[in-house]
């Protein structure tokens, strides 16, 4: 599925200083995100604070990214639950928005095995009327989608990708390696990009392209065109902003740093947690390290 090719980002949930949506804001956001050049964007995953929205709300996030998109790009809706009558409603809901494609992680806390996550992840691509893409994130999952299960469930026919945020680039590779074709490879860690396309990856579900949409990009389509001098150029100009926006747990720096831009309140759900005043230092050394203006 070509439209998920390149670079996506995982894109934020701004929110009034009360927590409330802030819908003007995110609108801004989307435009001005399609306007640098993004691929595509997912809304309602991990970095967009889906597990502290309603249902109403994040139809409501979903609805508005893809009204403000308006067919510029693909809208991906992040539609994960741990349990999976929850998650194939989700998925059903999501899809009559007018998607393009589902991103569905791993269900966290159960820990299911192998066979429950086959069980789950076919009960979703059945619902679906869209693509969907797996996301593997042991960190926040507990639990490891393996290769032999992601091959597995590349053969259902709605199963489009894996985004894979393991961390462990041979995994990674065993995939590249075995999968049908067509089926896509995404990475979910932005330091990744570069080696997982160097090994036959199609591109990222990107958080630091929330601030920097043009430079990560522009690094994405050097490392898919093979241009590894310019890849590797923005590869360690970028390097640092990647650390600080994982300094501390993730959206919160990205969130301080859009912020600190001046394009959202830096305002999270609990118990998520504006950052320290040490990492917001980082986080501002780190953004003007890539020639990015910001506040104070």
């Amino acid at each position: 599925m070509t439209a998920f090719r390149g670079c996506g980002t995982a894109i934020v949930t701004p929110f009034e200083d009360d927590g409330s949506l802030d819908l003007p804001a995110l609108r801004r956001l989307v435009d001005w995100q399609v306007r640098e050049g993004i691929d595509y964007l997912v809304a309602c995953g991990s970095t967009g604070e889906a597990q502290t929205l309603s249902q109403s709300e994040r139809r409501t996030v979903v609805a508005t990214v893809v009204e403000t998109a308006a067919g510029r790009v693909p809208v991906v809706a992040g539609a994960t639950d741990n349990d999976t009558g929850r998650a194939v409603t989700e998925t059903r809901g999501m899809c009559a928005l007018g998607v393009s494609g589902i991103l569905s992680a791993a269900p966290y806390y159960n820990k299911p095995t192998q066979g429950g996550l086959v069980r789950h992840f076919q009960a979703v691509a059945d619902a679906a009327t869209v693509p969907v893409i797996l996301y593997n994130v042991p960190g926040r999952s507990a639990v490891n989608i393996t290769p032999a299960t992601v091959l597995g469930l590349a053969m259902h026919a709605n199963v489009a990708a894996v985004k894979e945020a393991s961390g462990d680039l041979i995994q990674m590779m065993r995939i590249v390696r075995d999968r049908p074709d067509g089926f896509l490879v995404l990475s979910g860690d932005d330091p990744l990009t570069l080696p997982l396309i160097a090994a036959g990856g199609d591109g990222i579900i990107s958080v630091i392209s929330n601030e920097v949409p043009a430079l990560m990009a522009r690094l994405t389509r050097a490392s898919l065109e093979g241009d590894l001098v310019r890849a590797r150029e923005l590869h360690y100009r970028l390097l640092p902003l990647i650390d600080a926006n994982f300094i501390e747990t993730n959206p919160a720096p990205a969130k301080c740093a859009l912020a600190m831009m001046g394009r959202i309140r830096n305002v999270l759900r609990l118990p998520l947690v504006p950052v320290s005043e040490a990492s917001q230092a980082a986080i501002s050394a780190a953004l003007r390290g890539v020639g990015i203006e910001v506040a104070g």
